[in-house]
């Protein structure tokens, strides 16, 4: 039998392109995913998920809530243990609002130049990106006041 704090948590790492952004016990995860916001707690069936652009919250098994700006990429949930893959992850700190904002509105300018289908899609991402960051910076302001 497990113990009381094993039973209803599991093993959450995440990994973002430059190092591991995560690594412990959590009650938790809630993840940005191309169908939607995808919710997993302890012994979750096995799965994979395209992850998306956006926020993931985390609940650790002392109880406290993360949240993250987590790139594309893939998690996996198998044996109680979630491993997500992104190419990047960063705490709402570590983003400097002013370069969010000014990679959003380049974003914008170039998409409304003629490109190729590729630089599109590119523009897309960095847009994307940009938005999903400003998004926690100004979430994080309002929670300060």
């Amino acid at each position: 039998m497990a113990e009381n704090g094993e039973k209803n948590t599991f093993y959450l790492k995440v990994i973002a392109a430059d190092r591991v952004f995560f690594q412990g016990r959590c009650l938790s995860v809630v993840l940005p995913a191309v169908d939607g916001e995808h919710a997993i707690l302890a012994h979750h069936s096995d799965m994979m998920i395209a992850t998306s652009t956006g926020t993931i919250r985390f609940r650790t098994e002392s109880g406290e809530v993360h949240e993250a700006v987590v790139g594309t990429g893939f998690t996996q949930v198998i044996n109680n243990r979630v491993t997500i893959l992104v190419e990047f992850a960063e705490r709402p700190e570590e983003i400097d609002a002013l370069r969010a904002r000014e990679a959003m509105e380049r974003a914008q300018e170039q998409l409304r130049q003629k490109q190729s289908q590729q630089e599109y899609y590119h523009t897309q991402a960095s847009l994307a990106r940009a938005m999903a960051r400003l998004r926690m910076t100004n979430k994080n302001n309002i929670n300060r006041k």
